[in-house]
């Protein structure tokens, strides 16, 4: 009955699943109206810099 309850697959994990992340890079896409896949993927990448730098720019964390 677990695998029926749980709230992933087990394929991947709840931090990591694949279909969740493909789904979450449609509706950015949808969401910023890119028709340039190369405008997008650069839109993406300054964000994540961005997000990176905000949180001390440290490749490796503690966990």
């Amino acid at each position: 009955d677990s695998p029926k309850v749980a709230h992933f697959c087990s394929m991947c994990a709840p931090h990591f699943c694949s279909m969740k992340i493909t789904q979450d890079v449609r509706d950015y896409a949808a969401s910023h109206k890119f028709k340039d896949v190369a405008v997008a993927v650069e839109e993406g990448m300054k964000e994540k810099a961005e997000e990176f730098r905000q949180q001390g720019a440290e490749i490796y964390k503690p966990v």
